[in-house]
């Protein structure tokens, strides 16, 4: 398959929130940014016939089918992008890079590491043949943070020795909340841990440079038994007090380790849905020798940023406003202090992505680089069950080793 094409025919599978997300990227990248590719929006896919045909009319798909593998088979299909449940994400990304297409896959990568060392080594068989994938950690290409890296890569904050990061949401803190595939580990892989924690590993070492390379680790489900959603089948029941059918939450509500990266730096994360009053609260500090930078998902637009070789008398957090021209992404978008949102992050993503493939060159994360934080999710896992006992943070390359 070349990849040089003027046009990239998209199909994408799954349609609910983060398909939505993924739908108004393509439909806004190429008529935001000049790019060497078109991306069409070709091909939508779900289960369900009527809602997913629904659901490309409100999308701007041009077709949908209910046979994920009839979209991946298409001779009409040249990027396969899957935002459905993890328990499939290795399934149809294993089959889309066998027929030569280009991938890009929500996180986590997958439900467990087995599966994502499987995926990484089938993204590295088609590479040698041009075919690109890549992992949808959306967050790198917010423009603040993506701007603190520069930072840290520049030497502003000297030598990184602390990391704090946390990711606090309250959307299941009432036990009524109904037993979502989120809350089942055979669809989700993890709770917490996997859906939030997950983007704070990623960014964290993102922005730092540095991987986790070890972790002591508490879980915590605080409601054990929800009940089923109206119309669930297959999940085994029981009957509460009322006689109401329920089920077990077989994830993790809430997750806290401690870790190491690189040769040193001390870091600390926390990953809740039980943090009551906050909806989708991610916060990062980076302390350095130097200086400190910050970012907060609820200022978006913004760092706190600490020159720690000004005068002392000048010293002190400065608000920079992430809107200028010569900020990351921002040349595209609107004059210098006009905010943009969560959404333009997915652009961003495909902006980079369509150019990567365009052009022949890999994007990141790589699925090599998704794998790694698969093998963070693991030690989490293991320590948290070993009862928060140091666990090392297996090398993605020994991962690969088969």
């Amino acid at each position: 398959m070349s990849t040089h094409r003027s046009e990239l025919r998209v199909g994408m599978v799954g349609y609910a929130f983060m398909g939505a997300a993924h739908s108004q990227a393509w439909r806004t990248v190429n008529r935001v940014y000049d790019l060497p590719a078109r991306a069409r929006m070709a091909m939508i896919c779900g289960r369900d016939a009527g809602k997913v045909a629904d659901a490309a009319d409100r999308l701007g798909w041009e077709s949908s089918t209910t046979d994920w593998r009839a979209l991946v088979g298409s001779d009409g299909i040249d990027v396969v992008d899957i935002c459905t449940p993890g328990d499939s994400h290795a399934e149809i990304a294993l089959a889309a890079l066998a027929a030569g297409k280009h991938v890009i896959c929500e996180k986590p990568l997958a439900n467990t590491v087995e599966e994502a060392r499987a995926m990484t080594a089938a993204a590295a068989t088609a590479q040698t043949a041009g075919v690109r994938s890549m992992c949808g950690f959306n967050y790198r290409r917010v423009p603040a943070v993506t701007m603190m890296r520069q930072l840290v890569a520049d030497g502003r904050l000297g030598v990184i020795r602390h990391v704090r990061a946390v990711y606090l949401q309250d959307w299941i803190v009432d036990p009524q909340f109904p037993l979502v595939w989120r809350l089942q580990k055979d669809r989700a892989g993890s709770g917490a841990l996997g859906d939030i924690g997950a983007h704070i590993i990623d960014l964290t070492q993102f922005v730092t440079g540095q991987r986790i390379t070890g972790v002591s680790a508490v879980t915590e489900t605080f409601v054990k038994e929800r009940p089923l959603p109206a119309g669930s089948s297959g999940l085994a029941a029981r009957a509460d007090g009322d006689g109401a059918a329920t089920g077990p939450v077989t994830v993790d509500d809430a997750a806290v380790f401690v870790a190491r990266l690189g040769a040193g730096t001390l870091a600390t994360y926390e990953a809740t849905r039980f943090a009551t009053g906050r909806k989708n609260a991610l916060r990062v500090e980076i302390n350095g020798s130097l200086g400190s930078v910050v970012f907060d998902l609820e200022r978006l637009n913004e760092l706190e940023f600490h020159d720690g070789t000004r005068l002392t008398a000048e010293q002190g957090f400065t608000r920079i406003l992430v809107t200028e021209g010569e900020h990351p992404y921002m040349s595209a978008w609107w004059p210098p202090g006009h905010i943009i949102g969560y959404e333009h992050s997915f652009t961003h993503q495909m902006r980079d992505f369509v150019e990567a493939v365009a052009t022949g060159v890999d994007p990141t994360p790589s699925f090599a680089d998704a794998l790694h934080v698969q093998l963070v999710l693991d030690a989490v896992t293991r320590s948290a069950r070993d009862g928060s006992r140091w666990t090392e943070v297996e090398p993605a390359l020994a991962a690969l080793a088969v």
